[in-house]
Parts: C-alpha cells; structure tokens; sequence
C-alpha cells in the first residue's frame, strides 16, 4: 500500500492546479483547521478536499460517537486511497460546488476546508461559497487554509472580500509557521447571503 506522502507527491507532482500544495498540512495548521469541529452531540462535519486524509484523522478524533463524518473530493486517486486507507470516511467524488445534490440544506453543523483557494476559477469560488452557505446549519462554522504566500496577492485578497460578502463574521487566525508553506486559517460563522445572488 502506498504511504500518503507517496500518493501526494504523485498527484502534487502530476496535478499541481488541483493539489495546490507542495507538501501535506502539517500537523499544527490542521489542528487549528479543525478547531471548529463540534465534540458533542450528534453533528454532521464536512470536509472539503481531504487529499490524502491528514487533516480527516483529526477532525475523526475530535468527534463524537453518533457524529456524521463526510469528506468532498475531485480527485480519483485520492479517493480510492482513502477508501484503502481511512475507509471509516464517508467520501463523495464530486466538485464542492455541487454540495447541494447530495447534502440537505442546513445540515452540517461544520465545514473544513483545504482547497486551494487562489488556483480555483473566481466564479467555481463563488459557486462553492454559495453551496456551503446553504449546506451550513444556524450557528455552524466555515474553515479554510490561507496560505501567507497568497494572502497579499490580488486573488488571494479578492477571495478574502468573498468571504465577508457571504458571511457576517470572519476571523483571522494566528499563522503557523512551521507549515510549507507558512499558512493561517479563516474561520467564516452565519452566512449572510448566497453569494451567487450578488
């Protein structure tokens, strides 16, 4: 069985502008990204580009027992290497964008994401902001990666302003800087419109 890093230098190396990562999340900047996961009760977290799975163990051992694990991702290698390697989780192979086909509105109580946000198209952005805005129950959470290197650029400040279009709060988390590249996290709470509407 290939290792996770194995099969994310393969997909980084063979499909950059969908990985978008030279290397997996380390393990400080995921145990930031999963912070919003709920550790009680019974909810339903959604992850949106699992890639190899290093985030997903963490959101699993912050989750309650009758909790519903859900993780969204494009790419085919990646998903059969979960269904090998973590086949606790429940994986749909779709776009995010899509959200709406195969999750009721309002019914995730937290959304975590690794998606490389400044390689994504910026109306793909807003389609996929506008399906976890309706996925995302009152009262859930919203997380994504900003990487530092990105954040100062045009994509990666237009993306920010999506953000507060779409959600009445917005966060800015600490950076980690012993994660490649150097990464912080913004945690989005009560969606404020569909932004495909705007």
């Amino acid at each position: 069985m290939r290792s996770d890093l194995g099969v994310f230098l393969k997909a980084a190396a063979s499909r950059p502008l969908v990985i978008g990562a030279f290397a997996p999340t380390s393990e400080l900047l995921a145990a930031q990204l999963v912070e919003v996961v709920p550790k009680r009760g019974a909810p339903t977290v959604l992850e949106l580009g699992p890639g190899t799975g290093v985030i997903s163990g963490l959101i699993r051992s912050r989750l309650p027992a009758r909790a519903r694990f859900v993780a969204v991702e494009t790419d085919r290698a990646m998903v059969d290497h979960l269904a090998v390697t973590r086949p606790w989780l429940e994986v749909l192979h779709m776009d995010a964008a899509d959200l709406g086909s195969r999750i009721g509105e309002g019914e995730v109580d937290a959304v975590v994401s690794a998606l490389p946000w400044t390689l994504i198209p910026e109306p793909a952005q807003v389609r996929i902001l506008a399906a976890v805005s309706r996925v995302l129950a009152p009262g859930g959470s919203f997380t994504t990666i900003a990487y530092l290197t990105g954040t100062r650029l045009g994509p990666g400040r237009r993306f920010r302003g999506r953000l507060g279009a779409a959600f009445d709060e917005v966060l800015t988390t600490r950076t980690v800087w012993r994660n490649l590249p150097p990464a912080r996290t913004y945690v989005c709470r009560r969606p404020i419109v569909d932004p495909e509407r705007k």
